[in-house]
């Protein structure tokens, strides 16, 4: 028993005997003992804080703040006006717990609001919640969402080029429902094999899942995908790059019942993977279906403008039967983060970001021509594929020793060896893409 939980001897003895057992080891008795740990922890001795400050350094040296990122796969290096931490650095926003209605204040509420109204004109959308934990765990949710909406059916379709990871959570998530999930296969373009798409989609389909632009780069035809999942009357499920809708049509316009995607792109740093945005957003008719938490604008009695927590389709909020997810919260830090630089930024400045990441990302691509094969013909936004002559970790270390993180190594998710996943966001400038055609040209 850990001597922190503060109860006496007296106390276990009668709590173990008011739950029938007579000792606490007998209360984990279906563990197989040799799932126990025997002996003593490994650890070191305890060190005082000074100590403990300076080997914490010496982790953090280990960092590198100096690479120029040419690495994707759904986290970019996109560039973060400096007022956003100094907002976020506000104890009124920096400190927010999970908002629960009895304790959130107004301006946590409007903030919410805020963002769910961006979210909502950025995609084309009715409703948006207040964010969920990322976007795997987005688009997971959304097939979840799927089968409550066609709840006489039991099938989810799956694009096969959607992010890897993404896929292992949507497949994690439905596993103990035993839900059927099949893939449709990608076509030689990188883009989605739409033949393949109409012979797999039936009247069992409760939810269509793909990503645009998929995990590869390459741009899916959303109107055509839209028209076939639509003959079916299942769920279209959008999983897109915020950033990407700066100059792409909104999910909206071509029909998408659900739109998920990851927030990091909107202001929020790398940070090693996380912590992260879930963007989600819906047509208005399925909000009661939705997961997460909705911030609604109302009056008081006397006319002033107020907001209230709307919608908290969780079990601890309503019956456990009725309840849509057990997701405990919204990112709130993080939404309040991408709801600054989508002010900040307004419907010019995004539109701006993705251009010039499309612009440098094809420019790029225009220097490797000739250096490197591109296997997959299909059009992009800001990246793109590459085959190499070699083995793509190889090329991902060696171009490390010129301060370049060259791409994504695509051997790690069942690609070729030579394959690798190479992103350019507006932040990289014309020396740095010129340098790393130059360096690339040099290591293979």
């Amino acid at each position: 028993m850990s001597h922190f939980i503060p109860n006496t001897e007296k106390d276990r003895e009668e709590m173990l005997r008011k739950i029938g057992v007579s000792s606490f080891k007998e209360i984990l008795k279906d563990i197989p003992e040799e799932a126990f740990f025997k002996g003593k922890l490994n650890l070191p001795e305890p060190l005082s804080e000074l100590e403990v400050e300076e080997e914490i350094k010496k982790f953090a040296e280990q960092n590198r703040s100096d690479l120029k990122v040419f690495a994707g796969g759904g986290l970019y290096d996109h560039f973060i006006p400096a007022v956003i931490d100094q907002i976020l650095l506000r104890s009124e926003f920096y400190t927010s717990y999970t908002p629960y209605q009895a304790e959130v204040s107004q301006g946590t509420l409007q903030t919410m609001f805020e963002y769910q109204s961006m979210i909502c004109e950025l995609t084309g959308m009715e409703v948006a919640n207040a964010s969920m934990y990322d976007g795997a765990s987005a688009i997971a949710e959304a097939a979840l969402m799927a089968l409550r909406v066609r709840h006489d059916r039991d099938k989810i379709l799956v694009a096969s080029n959607i992010n890897p990871f993404y896929k292992e959570v949507l497949l994690t998530y439905l596993h103990g429902q035993n839900t059927p999930i099949e893939f449709v296969k990608t076509g030689k373009d990188g883009a989605l094999d739409l033949k393949d798409l109409k012979e797999k989609i039936d009247s069992d389909v409760a939810g269509f899942i793909f990503q645009h632009p998929n995990f590869l780069g390459v741009l899916e035809d959303p109107f055509e995908i839209s028209d076939i999942v639509k003959k079916v009357d299942a769920i279209l499920i959008a999983s897109v790059n915020p950033i990407s809708l700066g100059i792409l049509e909104p999910p909206g316009a071509y029909g998408a019942d659900i739109v998920v995607g990851e927030g990091q792109p909107l202001g929020l740093p790398l940070s090693f993977g996380g912590p992260l945005l879930g963007i989600f957003a819906s047509k208005m008719e399925y909000i009661r279906s939705m997961p997460g938490r909705i911030s609604g604008m109302t009056e008081d009695v006397e006319g002033r403008r107020g907001f209230v927590m709307t919608l908290q389709t969780r079990e601890q909020h309503i019956r456990r039967e009725r309840a849509t997810s057990n997701i405990c919260s919204n990112q709130q830090l993080c939404a309040t983060a991408a709801a600054i630089y989508m002010s900040l930024l307004g419907k010019e400045g995004i539109k701006e970001v993705a251009e010039q990441s499309l612009y440098k990302a094809h420019y790029l691509k225009e220097l490797l021509d000739g250096i490197v094969e591109f296997p997959y013909s299909g059009p992009f936004f800001n990246e793109f594929v590459v085959e190499l002559p070699t083995s793509a970790g190889k090329i991902v270390d060696n171009m490390l020793k010129y301060n370049i993180l060259a791409g994504i190594d695509l051997a790690q998710f069942d690609f070729p060896e030579n394959y690798l996943l190479v992103s350019v966001t507006e932040k990289r400038r014309m020396e740095e893409i010129e340098e790393y055609a130059k360096t690339l040209k040099e290591v293979i």
